[in-house]
């Protein structure tokens, strides 16, 4: 017993962080747009851009493990018939319009891409797109709710 009181003992209950919603849509965002800026890159260099995940699955024993797996990534960007790149956000399975009827930038060229995600990314902290990321997300739970 003489070890025990050499420790400070106290009663505590942990506490459950409040996460807010609005930032978390942010940092979601910013991960994503991260992923397309390191796609682009790769692209752009000529590399097989291959980001991997943990997953979860059953064994042959049947005991669950950890396996690290592809993660499949879609890819942001797409080209015109005149060879001009655009670049497009989804959330919640919704296209994001970055105003009234505009849903992509218009980059140029591929090697412009990754600037663009960097203006995207520094605009998402910055809380220009939280209006559009709540409206996606709603819009998703709405979809996603059993009607009684």
């Amino acid at each position: 017993m003489s070890h025990l009181k050499a420790l400070k003992l106290t009663s505590a209950v942990p506490v459950r962080a409040v996460v807010d919603p609005v930032q978390r849509a942010r940092e979601k965002m910013v991960a994503a747009l991260s992923e397309q800026k390191q796609m682009a890159e790769a692209k752009i260099a000529g590399q097989a851009f291959t980001p991997t995940h943990i997953v979860r699955k059953k064994n042959v024993e049947g005991v669950r493990v950890e396996v690290e797996t592809l993660k499949r990534v879609r890819q942001g960007w797409f080209t015109d018939g005149n060879g001009k790149v655009f670049f497009a956000i989804r959330y919640a399975g919704k296209a994001i319009d970055f105003a009234k009827d505009k849903n992509a930038i218009e980059a140029g060229e591929l090697s412009a891409l990754p600037k663009v995600i960097e203006t995207l990314v520094e605009a998402v902290r910055a809380g220009e797109l939280d209006a559009q990321l709540a409206d996606a997300a709603a819009e998703r739970g709405q979809m996603l709710r059993k009607p009684k």
